[in-house]
This record gives structure tokens, sequence and C-alpha cells, in this order.
């Protein structure tokens, strides 16, 4: 049985609110100690490399990593959480995974093979996987993985919809049967870890919250008040990581996270300052990435409360933000502007910019309306995140056009909490992590959609995502939802801002790590500084 739209908004939250998502609370300890000090591994024999042969080959060091939230658990079919994401990434493996280009490849599965018809798909998975329990990894977890996402109405519950059986054709073998084709199946399966294979049973014998059972290059180690530490897997089927742990602190303070690299106290972290970004490049002894990312930026008015029930009135919003402002404010640049989410480097991308910035548009849309000048407005953000600055110019820019925005910063818990009750005028937040247009529409947009929190409800546009979802011809399936983006974007569903740019820096000589539009933090490949 699917879940209620009011069930899945309690329980998801928001995919970044949803892959994403970034909705972590931030803090934790900031101080930390420097990397020269950091505490030795007790159980490290000091004499051991020089008595092993393969010494030179063995894992070495500790990477430290500064990230600004703290997760919220670490079951990857519960949490919603980007912090916890991150620590994820590197704990757990999934069917199939994207490379950096959005590429799926071969991960948990080896192969797989599609029906004539597209109704059935066939995956061969890889022998020799054990978890990190020492249980051997079988078909029959990766049944019990996605049967407890479908069953137990869990966060990713919506990716099975058109599943209708997930069986097990032998130790090494899984059928997925579907009710109609769906091409976006390798992004609902692996796009991220959200979709992670577990042993079967284990979510009754251990929890899950707080302890991790995967299959991925690192185990997820030592949990403290400013921190976790997540430490190699040497029986790990790629092979062992590169260094021996890594420590993830909780810095939530972007100038404080940077202090920290500049000192060499951590060695990578992806919250900076955006007015710092620009600098960063020419400073000896930091790297810094930048790469275009598939996130989006948006704002969404809540449909059951008057005036934004009306098109007019969603629409004049639209028309009042100055989108470049807002970039050049909350970013400092590092963002492109976009009004229809899907960034302009994909194959999926629709050119289509319906709301210039145009008070004068805006103030006859709002009086068709009948809104009066002063309409009050509560714009709901998460404390301490970029859309706190965003909000700000928002506030200006609507104040132009009669309307008195009323800034709301909320916690992520009671963020959520709002958002999933309907307790709100507007919200902005994010979206990380997308990469099939299913991923950008389906569950925000469609009627009956697990994170349509702003209540849009359009029958055409239902009819446009249905045919979308099961179109296997990629130029038709485009078609498709490039009319649906314009619906969505022009009745202002969603007031689309920006697709924010992935910044993170490192410590010069960190060698093997690769930037990623997805914002996925891989470490298993990485070398520590000389």
């Amino acid at each position: 049985m699917a879940p209620t739209r009011r069930r899945q908004l309690r329980t998801l939250g928001a995919l970044a609110l949803g892959l994403s998502l970034t909705l972590a609370a931030c803090g934790g300890d900031d101080e930390g100690v420097p990397i020269d000090d950091a505490p030795a591994d007790d159980t490290e024999d000091p004499g051991a490399a020089d008595d092993d042969p393969d010494a030179d080959e063995a894992p070495r060091g500790t990477l430290i990593a500064a990230i600004s939230g703290e997760p919220d658990q670490f079951d990857p079919h519960a949490t919603s959480a980007y912090a916890s994401f991150q620590v994820l990434e590197n704990v757990y493996d999934t069917l199939v995974a994207p490379d950096a280009d959005g590429e799926f490849q071969p991960s948990l599965a080896t192969e797989w093979d599609t029906s004539d018809d597209g109704l059935t798909w066939t995956f061969t998975l890889r022998e020799g996987v054990t978890f990190h329990d020492g249980s051997d990894f079988t078909a029959a977890d990766v049944v019990y993985s996605f049967n407890r996402i479908i069953d137990d109405e869990m966060a990713n519950a919506f990716r099975f919809a058109s599943v209708d059986e997930i069986s097990a054709a032998d130790d090494h073998t899984v059928v997925i049967t579907l009710t109609e084709p769906t091409p976006a199946l390798l992004a609902n399966i692996g796009g991220f870890k959200g979709m992670s294979i577990i042993p079967e049973g284990a979510a009754d014998e251990v929890d899950l919250a707080t302890e991790a059972v995967g299959t991925g290059p690192f185990e997820l180690g030592t949990l403290g008040a400013g921190g976790i530490t997540i430490t190699a897997y040497d029986e790990y089927w790629g092979g062992p990581a590169s260094i021996e742990a890594v420590e993830f602190r909780y810095i939530g303070e972007a100038t404080t996270a940077l202090t920290a690299l500049r000192t060499g106290e951590i060695h990578w972290t992806d919250n900076i300052p955006p007015q710092d970004i620009d600098g960063l490049g020419d400073e000896s002894g930091i790297e810094v990435g930048v790469s275009p990312s598939v996130d989006y930026w948006y704002v969404a008015l809540n449909q059951a409360v008057e005036p934004w029930d009306q098109i007019e009135a969603r629409q004049a919003v639209a028309f009042g933000i100055n989108r470049q402002q807002v970039v050049d404010v909350a970013q400092f640049g590092a963002a492109t502007v976009n009004q229809t989410a899907i960034p302009e480097d994909s194959f999926w991308y629709h050119d289509y910019t319906p709301f210039d910035h145009d008070p004068g548009q805006a103030r006859q849309l709002l009086d068709a309306a009948g809104v009066d000048e002063g309409q009050p407005l509560g714009l709901m953000v998460v404390q301490d995140t970029e859309g706190v600055q965003a909000a700000q110019v928002i506030e200006s820019n609507l104040a132009e056009i009669g309307i008195d925005v009323t800034i709301e910063q909320e916690p992520s818990s009671t963020w959520l909490d709002r958002q999933a009750e309907g307790e709100f005028d507007a919200f902005m937040w994010s979206w990380l992590g997308n990469l099939d247009p299913f991923d950008f529409y389906h569950a925000q947009h469609y009627s009956e959609g697990g994170f349509n929190a702003q209540g849009y409800h359009n029958d055409e546009l239902d009819g446009l995502l249905e045919q979308a979802a099961a179109e296997t011809d990629q130029d038709a399936r485009k078609a498709l939802y490039d009319q649906a983006a314009e619906l969505i974007a022009g009745e202002a569903s969603y007031i689309y801002l920006y697709n924010p740019d992935v910044v993170q820096a490192w410590a010069d000589g960190l060698g093997g790590y690769e930037i990623r539009p997805d914002r996925a933090i891989n470490f298993e490949n990485v070398t520590l500084p000389e």
C-alpha cells in the first residue's frame, strides 16, 4: 500500500530535503586537535610495518574531514539528512552506483539485463562479498532491503511505485518485475545510499540508527559528541582503502572550518564561506575544487493558504524575486540562475525563463488576485544556512511589490515538522543529488507525490509525469519533461532560484579525491599528504 502524502512528508523530510538532503543539525565540537597531535590507534603495532613485506601497500593514516552538520542517524533507509549520507556513502553499497559523470556502473550487481517489454530486470550479483559483520552477501539481502523500504513506507518507498515484485532467482540473481517500463530504475535503486543493501533481518537484530552493517570500504566506528570515525574494512570487495580511517568532525560555522583547514587541523571540508571561494585558489597549502552541481534551490508557497492558492499571486512572487541578486548575495556568484531546476549542462535541461525580475508586472498580478498592499508572508528557512542570506534578499525584493516578508528561522527538526504539517506560508530549501528527471519533478509536483508539501495539483501535469516515467525513447521522454517543466515553473508550483556550485577544499598533497556534481563523498582512494 502506498503511503499517504502526509505520512510520507513526516517520515521523509525532503530529499534534500531529499536525497537529500541537507537538513542536519549544525554544531558539535568546533575546536578539534591538530593533525600532528591526533591520538594514535591503540591497537596498532608500531613494529608491524618493519616486519611486513607488504607494509608499503597497507592503509596509512587517518583523514580528518569537517562537515557542517551532525548526522541525525545512520539507518540509510530512514534518514534524509545529507550529513548522514556524507558518512554512509563510505559505509554502504547499492546494486549500481553513479560515477562522477552520472553514468551507472556495477557495484553489488556486476551486470543487468532488461526484457524486451521493459518489465523485467535481472541483476547478477557480485560473488565473494561480505558484510561488516562477516556474513555473506546474497540475493536474499537485496530482497529484504528493498521490501523493507516498501513495506515499512520508508524514505524512498516512492521510488518503487512501478515495482510489482522483487525476488531472488538464486543466491546471486535478483529479478525486479515492473507494472510498466521504468527507464529511471537504475537511478531509483542506485542514485544514492538511501537505497543501500543491508543484511537480511538486520533491522530486527541491530539498532541501525546508531550502528551500521554495510559492505562498503569503511566500517562505522567510534561515535563522539563532536564527530564520528569510520575505519577501513579489510575484506572490502573492492580492495582495502588507501587510508586507515576517516574522522568526521562536525563544524557548523564555515569560518571555523576554513580556519581549521588553514591551520592544518583538518585535511578536507565542504563548509566554506562563499565570500572566500575566489581567494582560496591563491592560498598556498590549499586546493579548491569547484564543480557545477545537480542541486537546486527554490521557494514553495503553500497553496492551502490564501492568497497563494491563486496562480496570479504565486506568479507575482516569481516576478518579484531578483534571482541574480540572490545568487550574488547568498552565493557570491558560485551558482547559476535557473528557473526549471535541471542544470544547463544536463541533457534534460530545458531553457525556459518565464519570470524576469519585473516589480511592475508583479504588482499588476497581485492587483488582479485582489492582494492588498502589505500582504504578510512568512518565509520559513533552516537556521544557520545560506537560505538565511537568500531569504533576506527575497524579503527586500518583495517589499518593493507590497509583500511584507517575515523570515522564520527554524532548527531543521522543527522545519521538517512544520513542513510536514503544512504549517507555513512559504518555505525555501534545496534538493541535492538529483540525476534522472524523475528525481527533479515527480515526488515534488505529482498531485499525490510524497514531497508535494505545497499542495500543487494539475491533472495535465500528472498525465505528463506518468507518461514520462514510462517512456523509453529518450528524446520523446525529454519532450514530455520539457512540457512538465513549463507547467511546474509557469504555475509556480516551485519558484526555482538557482543551481549552486559544489565547492570543496582540501590540504595540498591530498591525492585520489574526486569532486562530484552529486556531492557524493568517497574517501576509499584518498592518500594523505606527505
